[in-house]
């Protein structure tokens, strides 16, 4: 396979709270726990900045882990992720600390109406120059409903036809206004054009949405949509909106194959598979030396974790509560047919442990410490190859970074992994223009009125 000519994409995979997607990662010695602190975020986003990634998302969970034992008590005590902070606020502080890295955001379709979806993203684009992007997500999680009065979710297929619509809602509430709609005409009186301003009047099975957005048309024209869709309706639905596809395939061999399925998903579509980006979600341990970095490897795969904690956060991933098996219980067909979502984490499993037998304990593990996703161990130089394999491979277009405590991974990748992918021709040297759209080499979109 020829090299490519075109430069990989870096994203930065965040939460705002009190670890990382790493469970273990508020307690290793180096990380600052500074996440109710705006200067901590901050700090951050000028980091990644400075290593010109193309952008910085912050996962979102609406509720604290509490389906383990019907409880929130062990998600509490071993710090399974049970403080999130409200994401509107906390890009507000990155795009005033920030001037040219994506600032994107997970919102549910769930959860939110439209209207309040379009508006907060159409904001987020004028107030950070046009660098905003969504984290779409449909959700399906008791704990998040018990806290938003649903009591009955829809199917798998039903929520992404319902998510279909919102899509069109949104996209239609940001095309309300025309380019140049806004004429600030002082001495006759005109604020804006009324033919340029239009209602939406979107009527569907799901949503009623008059319009117009109370928001002008923003420095992208849309901002960046992501999504993570791994099922086959996920990926159709990925194929018809996302821009960035951020996925979760374990190995090359499982990229390379999701990756040649997705793109023929989205010429499918109509669309150009040129235009999306696929990178799958990465954790990079770097040290001063190749035996440096897998003895700080070591730590991160047996000692930080509680397996409570994983426990907690597999139950709600599944949405079932694992409390009723024990840690080596193994993972039966009849479980397997019971929990929704678990076959493609369990396939994932299978490849990653050489077996055919999974445990309860595997699964837990997968979720909470370094097993979700490859894992590119070694000096700069080395972890750079590793990166450049998979990318030069047919397997991404670049890869979506997830910290093993903070903020040091991201130093560790700024400092000693970026300069020799900048070296080798892979990775900008600098932003090549304001917005999200120019890193990612995406047109901006002409409103559809």
């Amino acid at each position: 396979m020829a090299p490519r000519t075109d430069k990989m994409s870096l994203v930065a995979f965040m939460q705002a709270g009190s670890t990382s997607v790493y469970a273990g990662s508020w307690r290793h010695p180096a990380t600052e726990h500074g996440y109710l602190d705006a200067s901590y975020y901050a700090k951050i986003g000028r980091q990644l900045e400075e290593g010109c990634f193309d952008l910085m998302f912050f996962d979102d969970r609406l509720a604290m882990p509490g389906i383990y034992g019907g409880s929130v008590a062990e998600a509490v005590r071993h710090g399974a992720r049970p403080v999130k902070l409200d994401l509107s606020v906390v890009l507000g502080v990155l795009a005033q600390a920030t001037s040219r890295i994506g600032l994107g955001a997970t919102y549910s379709t769930t959860y939110y109406p439209p209207f309040h979806v379009a508006r907060t993203f159409a904001t987020l684009d004028h107030l950070s120059g046009g660098r905003a992007a969504w984290n779409v997500v449909t959700s399906v999680n008791d704990s998040e409903a018990q806290n938003f009065g649903v009591h009955a979710h829809l199917g798998h297929d039903a929520r992404y036809d319902r998510a279909d619509e919102f899509l069109d809602a949104v996209a239609g509430l940001w095309d309300t206004w025309e380019d140049g709609a806004v004429v600030h005409d002082r001495e006759g009186g005109v604020y804006a054009d009324p033919s340029k301003v239009h209602e939406l009047n979107h009527h569907g099975e799901y949503f009623d949405v008059r319009g117009p957005l109370t928001v002008p048309r923003t420095p992208q024209g849309r901002p960046v949509i992501i999504q993570a869709g791994s099922s086959g309706r996920g990926r159709e639905f990925a194929s018809r909106w996302a821009d960035l596809i951020f996925t979760g395939d374990p190995g090359v061999e499982v990229a390379r194959s999701h990756y040649a399925d997705q793109k023929e998903r989205i010429a499918a579509a109509g669309r150009d598979p040129g235009s999306v980006k696929l990178c799958p979600m990465a954790y990079a341990v770097v040290g001063e030396s190749e035996a440096h970095a897998k003895e700080r490897e070591q730590v991160f795969l047996n000692d930080l974790v509680h397996p409570m904690a994983s426990l907690t956060l597999l139950s709600e991933l599944m949405n079932y509560d694992f409390s009723v098996h024990d840690l080596d219980d193994p993972v039966t067909d009849e479980l397997i047919g019971s929990v929704s979502g678990i076959r493609g984490l369990v396939q994932n499993l299978r490849t990653h442990i050489g077996g055919d037998t999974v445990t309860v304990r595997d699964l837990a593990g997968h979720r909470a410490t370094l097993l979700q996703g490859p894992r590119f161990v070694g000096t700069g130089p080395q972890v750079a190859d590793q990166m450049a394999e998979w990318f030069h491979g047919g397997a991404c277009d670049g890869f979506v970074l997830a910290a093993t405590h903070l903020p040091g991974a991201f130093e560790d990748v700024t400092r000693m992994v970026v300069p020799h992918l900048q070296r080798r021709g892979l990775f900008r040297t600098a932003y090549g223009g304001p917005t999200l759209r120019h890193h990612l080499g995406l047109e901006r979109p002409t409103a559809v009125v």
